[in-house]
């Protein structure tokens, strides 16, 4: 069966992730954790862990990488990093940059803390305040070995989701984590 990861950035929210969580199931899913949010909701993201989804660092302050300076960007990722293996033990091997937006510098500086950058290949536009349909059809559309960029702290994202699974079932797509 073909595959297609399912990705969500800038948690945890008290406000979504449990309710998020709930309607993946046991469907499993990437979780690009940003720094202050997993500071502010530790039990969120040992709550993720422990429900078997891959956590990956979207960085501490959510900043656009490539116009800081490389010991900036580099505690950026450092600081994200330590705390999620703080937090749940494990480290990271996943790194999404905020916005998408990278460069060498920024792959070099995820290279140098042993990560992976991950961008998307589907952008359901839920940062944008689109509304559950359009989620849903944006996410719908992805291809085999597709990955997905959806947001936590989106209610119309949580409500899609539930429809997003059984689209992607309905064209023999299983979702998966990443693995780094």
């Amino acid at each position: 069966m073909d595959t297609v990861a399912l990705t969500f950035d800038d948690g945890p929210y008290p406000s979504t992730t449990p309710a998020l969580l709930a309607a993946l199931g046991g469907v499993r899913a990437t979780f690009f954790l940003w720094g202050e949010h997993a500071a502010a909701h530790p039990d969120l993201v040992r709550a993720i862990a422990a429900a078997g989804h891959t956590i990956g660092n979207h960085t501490w302050t959510h900043p656009h990488l490539t116009g800081l300076s490389a010991d900036a960007r580099d505690q950026e990722i450092r600081r994200t990093q330590d705390l999620l293996v703080t937090l749940t033990g494990l480290r990271p091997a996943l790194f999404r940059p905020p916005y998408g937006d990278t460069d060498d510098a920024v792959r070099t500086t995820a290279a140098e803390h042993e990560l992976t950058e991950v961008l998307w290949t589907v952008d359901t536009r839920d940062w944008a305040g689109a509304p559950a349909d359009e989620v849903e059809a944006a996410a719908s559309r992805a291809e085999p070995g597709g990955v997905v960029l959806m947001h936590e702290g989106r209610p119309a994202t949580v409500e899609a989701v539930p429809r997003i699974l059984a689209a992607l079932a309905a064209r023999g797509l299983r979702p998966v984590p990443i693995r780094g």
